[in-house]
C-alpha cells in the first residue's frame, strides 16, 4: 500500500500527517510503529491522521511511535489547522477540531494566504485527582516525592494536572543538565499514575518566563509539548509563580509557545507550525 503523508512539525514536535478524510484503510497502531522510528524510517514523533468530523470541522488522531493512541497534542493540532488551510480543505481562519479531549477552537493567524502561528483553546486544566487521573486523596500540588532511578534518587517538587492528558509538572534548579533518557521512562511509569504521565521539568526564570524539557509518554524526550507547556503555565499560576490572565512565555529545545491562563483555568496556546516536506511510504502490514 502506498500511504501519501506529510511531514510537519510545531516548535521541533514533528508528526506525520495523513489525511484520512475518505476513511482509514490501514491500522494506526502498526502504522505509527512502522512510521515513526528514526534512522529506520520517515521518522517522528508519531503519526496524526486527519478525519471527517460529524461534530467539528475535521477531526485529529494522533499516535505515540509506540502505536499507544493520544488524546490530545498541541503542536499537532496547530499543525492539523495549518494544513486544512493552506490546502483549502477548510477555508476558515477559527475552526475546530475533534479530539479525544474533545473539540478544540483554533484561531489561525494568516498572512497573504499563510498560517504564520494558530492560537488553540486548550480547555480547561484540572489538578482533580480522577481528571489526571492519579492515585491521590486530594490534588497533588507542589508534593515532594523521591523517584528511585538507576542512578540514585531523584526528589522533585512535583504538581499533577490534565490537559486532557495526564501531566507531571517538576520543578527543578537545571533541566539542561538532567539524564532525561534514564529518568525519564522511571517518571513515565511511576505507580501513581495508572494512565502513565508525560512528565515536564521546568526552571523559573521569572513570573512570565519558564524553561522546560518534556519526557512525553510512548514517545520519550521530544522537542516540544503543547499540552505540557499548557500544564506548566497552569501549575505555575496554580503555584503562585505565575499570573492569571498573563502571557507566560515557555521555551522548549524546539522553540517558544505563549500560554495564557484564565481566571477559571482555561489555556490559551499560541505557537508556529510548519511544513516540511512530503512524501509516499510503501507499507506492508
Amino acid at each position: 500500500m502506498k500511504i501519501h503523508f506529510t511531514k510537519m512539525h510545531g516548535i521541533g514536535n514533528d508528526y506525520i500527517y495523513i489525511n484520512c478524510l475518505e476513511g482509514i484503510p490501514f491500522d494506526p497502531h502498526v502504522l505509527s510503529k512502522a512510521m515513526s522510528p528514526r534512522h529506520f524510517s520517515v521518522g517522528a514523533d508519531g503519526v496524526v491522521l486527519i478525519c471527517a468530523s460529524d461534530v467539528a470541522d475535521a477531526k485529529m488522531r494522533m499516535f505515540n511511535l509506540d502505536g499507544s493512541e493520544g488524546k490530545m497534542c498541541g503542536n499537532a493540532i496547530r499543525c492539523v489547522g495549518k494544513y486544512l488551510y493552506e490546502k483549502a480543505i477548510v477555508t476558515k481562519e477559527t475552526m475546530t477540531i475533534e479530539t479525544l479531549s474533545g473539540i478544540k477552537t483554533l484561531q489561525l493567524h494568516v498572512k497573504n494566504g499563510v498560517v504564520e502561528t494558530v492560537s488553540v483553546n486548550m480547555g480547561f486544566a484540572s489538578f482533580e485527582p480522577q481528571d489526571i487521573p492519579v492515585l491521590k486523596a486530594q490534588p497533588m500540588i507542589n508534593e515532594t516525592i523521591t523517584v528511585k532511578t538507576a542512578d540514585g534518587n531523584v526528589t522533585v517538587p512535583m504538581t499533577a494536572v490534565s490537559m486532557g492528558n495526564p501531566h507531571a509538572v517538576c520543578y527543578v534548579d537545571n533541566p539542561e543538565t538532567l539524564e532525561l533518557s534514564k529518568i525519564g521512562p522511571v517518571f513515565e511509569n511511576l505507580g501513581i499514575f495508572p494512565e502513565r504521565v508525560n512528565t515536564e521539568f521546568v526552571r523559573v526564570a521569572d513570573k512570565n518566563t519558564l524553561n522546560m524539557r518534556v519526557w512525553e509518554r510512548g514517545s520519550g524526550e521530544t522537542y516540544a509539548c503543547g499540552t505540557g507547556a499548557c500544564a506548566v503555565a497552569a501549575a505555575s499560576v496554580k503555584n503562585g509563580i505565575c499570573d492569571k490572565d498573563q502571557d507566560i512565555t515557555v521555551h522548549l529545545i524546539g522553540g517558544d509557545l505563549t500560554v495564557r491562563v484564565s481566571e477559571n483555568y482555561e489555556i490559551t496556546m499560541t505557537g508556529k507550525a510548519a511544513f516540511v516536506y512530503e512524501g509516499v511510504y510503501n507499507y506492508e502490514d
